[in-house]
């Protein structure tokens, strides 16, 4: 994914850890730091940065995950279906939820689904809680995401054929009526 110079990018640093590696005269201290950057619009990615001082290590982690990014299609503010992500033996739960409920997550699931956009949704952590791995697995579940006119075109039928639940055939309804597809809302 091409970035462009103007764009903008929100950073939120999840974890800075002290790390070692034992040299031969005694133990060489660094810094890990895990970043998340975001333009909380649909776009979102996380990276690790390893250095000798804690800035220069997120600074290292920020720029990579610049380069890592992922687009995260959305229905409003909220993701378009129920979906599992999985890094190691962290397993991540995504719901979708009405508006007004907000994000309902932890502290590593939370901003990466605040960065990427997304304002209302329920999560739930299951296995591990390592952040490294909560992150991973967050990205993880939503790059498993579709939207509803990909899913027709997987099942060759048309939006209006799919199994849509009530709630969320209403807020597509509503969202019609104002001339808007959930494809032009992310």
């Amino acid at each position: 994914m091409e970035l462009r110079e103007h764009e903008t990018f929100e950073e939120r640093t999840i974890e800075i850890r002290r790390v070692s590696r034992v040299m031969e005269g005694g133990k060489r201290m660094s810094f890990r730091a895990l970043v998340v950057v975001g333009d909380g619009r649909s776009r979102v990615g996380a990276a690790i940065g390893k250095a000798l001082g804690v800035p220069e290590a997120i600074r290292k982690a920020a720029e990579r995950a610049k380069r890592e990014l992922i687009t995260v299609p959305k229905l409003g503010d909220t993701i378009p279906h129920e979906v599992w992500g999985e890094m190691k033996a962290t397993r991540v739960l995504l719901k979708p939820a009405a508006p007004g409920t907000g994000v309902i997550a932890s502290g590593p699931v939370r901003a990466v689904l605040e960065l990427a956009g997304i304002r209302n949704v329920l999560t739930k952590v299951f296995g591990s809680r390592n952040p490294i791995n909560v992150v991973q697995a967050t990205l993880d579940a939503l790059r498993r995401l579709r939207t509803p006119e990909e899913i027709a075109k997987m099942r060759n039928k048309r939006v209006s054929d799919l199994p849509i639940p009530k709630k969320l055939r209403r807020w597509l309804e509503q969202d019609a009526s104002q001339k808007t597809s959930p494809s032009d809302i992310g």
